[in-house]
């Protein structure tokens, strides 16, 4: 399996000029721990990260060293340093250095470079534009999906079904961000977050119909009112 088989495609995501505490709602209201920061042609100029947040000056968790360790460390690491803990916007705090892959990458490469980096996801990239995102958690829906005992329907290619599965999604106003679609020798999976179980069923029959009439393994995991934002 490559990444376009798991990769999720509604991707969130922020803007270079976007305010840090913009940013934050972001990470907190869809439950993740980094996000893209994607310019208006769509292509990927960094991530902010929980990582990228924790020191900062309006929350009193700046950095607090010794004097002397200020004489010893470089004038451009307290510049930098200096941006980190109080520059106003995204594009002040991210990380810059994108570590990224294809739609074609193979997925036990793509279990390196999160390993090798301790990263928890990683950009899709194809004609340098952010296509989707992989996580750790769709490497462990693919893993689960290989296992499932849901029979084929039809031998239809497993992409192909894929992409009239998450049309068919996308296309409805309810359809949550946190949503993702694994197909495995014709059969569905549905993973993710929804905010109902009217949201839960109305995905369900969706995936089901996409193609015909498919069996489906939901999946699904129904959060609490507040937890997932608006």
């Amino acid at each position: 399996m490559k990444a376009a088989d798991v990769m999720a495609t509604n991707v969130i995501t922020v803007g270079p000029e976007d305010r840090v505490a913009e940013v934050a709602q972001v990470l907190v209201s869809n439950r993740i721990s980094a996000v893209p920061v994607v310019d208006d042609t769509g292509k990927i100029v960094g991530v902010v990260s929980e990582g990228d947040l924790i020191r900062r000056v309006e929350s009193g968790t700046e950095h607090r060293r010794a004097w002397w360790l200020d004489l010893v460390a470089s004038r451009a690491d307290l510049a930098a340093e200096y941006v980190k803990e109080r520059g106003p916007r995204a594009r002040d705090v991210m990380t810059g250095k994108v570590v990224t892959v294809s739609p074609d990458t193979d997925l036990a490469e793509i279990a390196n470079l999160l390993e090798a980096h301790t990263i928890k996801r990683v950009p899709v990239v194809e004609d340098g534009k952010l296509v989707g995102i992989v996580s750790r958690a769709n490497l462990i829906q693919a893993l689960a999906a290989l296992h499932s005992q849901l029979p084929a329907a039809t031998t239809t290619d497993d992409a192909l079904l894929r992409d009239k599965v998450l049309n068919r999604l996308r296309s409805e106003s309810w359809t949550p961000m946190l949503l993702n679609v694994i197909v495995k020798d014709g059969r569905i999976g549905l993973w993710g977050f929804v905010r109902s179980e009217e949201e839960r069923n109305a995905a369900r029959v969706a995936a089901e119909t996409a193609d015909g009439i498919r069996p489906v393994d939901d999946n699904l995991i129904v959060m609490r009112a507040g937890l997932m934002g608006a």
